[in-house]
C-alpha cells in the first residue's frame, strides 16, 4: 500500500495545509455560482475518502459520516443540494471532516492488498476496482488543491 499511501499523503497533506487556517468567510467564498467553495471542496474531498473507504471495508457509517459520503456527489457532481449549509461550514467542521476521513483512510491502508480487486461505485458513477479507488484517493485532493489555489488568489477573495 506504500505506493498509493505516499501519493495520497503528499497531495492530501498539501490540500489540508492549504485550507487549514482559513476563516469561515474564506471557506465560504464562492468564486462564481457554479463553483464549490473551498469549504465545500474540503468536505467533498473528505466525503470521497469516506465513501471509498467505507465501501471497500464494508464499514458502517454514523450520521455525520453519511453526510460526508453524500458530499462526495451531492452538489459536486450532481444537481442535488450540497449536504452542508454555508452556516455550518466553519474551520472546525472542515477540520473534523478531514480528520474523520483520514481515520477511514488509515484503516483502509492498514488492510493490505486484498481489497485492490474489490469493486465499488465511484463518485462519478461507474464501478471501479479497489486499485482504481486507491489511485483516485491519491489524485483527488491534488485536483482540488489547484482549484483552491485559484480561488485564494482571486481578486475578491476575503483577506480574513
Amino acid at each position: 500500500m506504500e505506493d498509493f499511501a505516499a501519493t495520497r499523503a503528499l497531495s492530501r497533506g498539501r490540500f489540508t495545509d492549504a485550507v487549514t487556517g482559513l476563516s469561515e468567510g474564506q471557506l465560504n467564498y464562492r468564486l462564481h455560482p457554479n463553483a464549490l467553495t473551498i469549504g465545500e471542496m474540503a468536505i467533498h474531498v473528505a466525503g470521497v475518502e469516506v465513501s471509498f473507504a467505507s465501501q471497500l471495508l464494508d464499514g458502517p457509517l454514523d450520521s455525520f459520516e453519511n453526510r460526508l459520503k453524500a458530499a462526495a456527489t451531492d452538489g459536486a457532481v450532481n444537481d442535488l443540494p450540497f449536504p452542508f449549509e454555508a452556516n455550518e461550514i466553519t474551520p472546525e467542521l472542515v477540520a473534523r471532516a478531514l480528520e474523520v476521513a483520514d481515520t477511514w483512510i488509515q484503516r483502509l491502508y492498514a488492510t493490505g492488498h486484498e481489497l485492490r480487486s474489490k469493486e465499488i461505485k465511484s463518485a462519478l458513477g461507474p464501478m471501479i476496482s479497489g486499485k482504481g479507488a486507491y489511485a483516485r484517493l491519491g489524485f483527488h485532493p491534488g485536483y482540488h488543491h489547484g482549484q483552491a489555489y485559484l480561488i485564494m488568489t482571486s481578486p475578491n477573495f476575503p483577506e480574513k
